[in-house]
């Protein structure tokens, strides 16, 4: 299974209770970069799911999204998006985004993503499907 068929097991997966950064599944994507505590949790939901697919990810064992960034190899950057890749958004004071790049249609990305919801928030709180505009990213990191 690879990354992205991983992340479709986990569409609807919520926190429990909601809004708290917490509950089952939570919890095991937090486990998965160290962080035993409520938090934001889609980079955690990112590193579990390639780690799932792929002991062996280029990513790094972090929750941090702009950390993430900052650290990945150059190489694996790019600033246009292929299905698969990781997406990376920057909303200003150290606050980031991320989720995985499921399709491509013209200017938008089709994502799956954590710690979102159906109304788009940044601290949500499920795994689901969403779109957006692609110039709302400031990168992608190509696993492959």
């Amino acid at each position: 299974m690879n990354h992205i068929q991983v992340a479709i097991t986990q569409i609807g997966k919520e926190e429990i209770p909601r809004n708290s950064n917490w509950g089952e599944h939570v919890q095991k994507y937090l486990k998965s970069v160290g962080i035993t505590f409520p938090a934001s949790w889609c980079m955690s939901f990112v590193y579990w799911c390639c780690k799932e697919a792929n002991p062996n990810t280029i990513l790094f064992k972090t929750g941090g999204v702009l950390k993430q960034w900052a650290k990945t190899d150059a190489k694996y950057r790019h600033t246009s998006p292929l299905a698969g890749d990781v997406f990376i958004m920057d909303h200003g004071h150290g606050l980031g985004h991320t989720g995985f790049v499921e399709n491509v249609v013209g200017d938008e990305i089709h994502t799956i993503e954590g710690n979102t919801n159906d109304e788009g928030l940044r601290e949500g709180y499920e795994v689901c499907r969403r779109v957006r505009k692609t110039s709302s990213c400031i990168g992608f990191i190509r696993l492959s």
